[in-house]
Parts: structure tokens; C-alpha cells; sequence
């Protein structure tokens, strides 16, 4: 009785393989797992300038709100409203810390907005360093 060879057999079972080769399974797997606290840290790394950059447009944003708000106002309540809205737009987090210092002279309204920049998770811990965001704007004249 012949057997034939049917589609699952190989007529040469130990044709193209490399007999060192059962050594090197799980090598990928291992592999895969030292780089695991690289591929980690980059992401940490990453994610902390992201949270720097929304710190930057925070700032600016505040900064120009402020200015808006305090343009607008009557010049008694021009202060208040300026650091009103400098702080209406921020998250909780960057609120808490966040300063905002308004001033009239010369014709114009200038706001600074200073944040702190959270690491890794807002509203913990932050940088010992501060994001400063400024705006200016023409002072409105009120029409009597």
C-alpha cells in the first residue's frame, strides 16, 4: 500500500528549518517586555508636555478674557471684572493657583495670568515653575 502525500504533508519534514530555532521561542515575548518601561516612560514623557502646552493656551486664554471683560467694564469695577474673568474660564484645577493681575495706564488694560503646570494628573502636584500668559488692549472710552 502506497501513501500518498496528501495537501498537510511536507515530503521533506526537515527541509527549511533551523534546528536552533526551538531555543528562540518566547524571544519576542521578552523582548516586548524590556522595552515595556521605555515605551512607558515616553508616554509619561509625552503626556507631560501635552499638559504643559493646554497650561500655555490657558494662560493666553485667561489673559485675553480678562482683558475683554475689563475693556467692557466701567472704570470703578474694571478690576474686578478683569480678574473675574480671568478666572471664569479656567478648568478647577488650574483655578486654585492661578493669579491673574490686572492694570490700566497709558491708554490701555494689560492682564497677566499666571498657572501652575500640574504633573501628570491636574489638580495634585505641581511644577515649582509658573506659565505666564499676557494680553493688552486699547482702553474703551464711555460715551457720557
Amino acid at each position: 500500500m502506497s501513501q500518498g502525500l496528501g495537501p498537510d504533508r511536507d515530503p521533506d519534514p526537515g527541509r527549511g528549518r533551523d534546528p536552533d530555532r526551538s531555543r528562540d521561542r518566547g524571544q519576542v515575548t521578552i523582548e516586548f517586555l524590556g522595552m515595556i518601561p521605555t515605551i512607558l516612560v515616553t508616554l509619561v514623557v509625552l503626556w507631560q508636555f501635552v499638559l504643559l502646552g493646554y497650561t500655555f493656551t490657558l494662560a493666553g486664554n485667561a489673559a485675553d478674557e480678562a482683558v475683554r471683560a475689563a475693556t467692557a467694564a466701567d472704570p470703578g469695577a474694571r478690576d474686578g471684572a478683569c480678574r473675574a474673568a480671568g478666572l471664569d474660564k479656567l478648568p478647577g484645577a488650574w483655578e486654585g493657583a492661578a493669579t491673574v493681575d490686572c492694570g490700566t495706564g497709558g491708554g490701555f488694560v494689560t492682564a497677566d495670568v499666571e498657572l501652575r503646570v500640574p504633573v501628570l494628573f491636574p489638580g495634585t502636584v505641581a511644577f515649582p515653575f509658573e506659565v505666564r500668559g499676557h494680553a493688552g488692549a486699547v482702553e474703551e472710552e464711555v460715551g457720557d
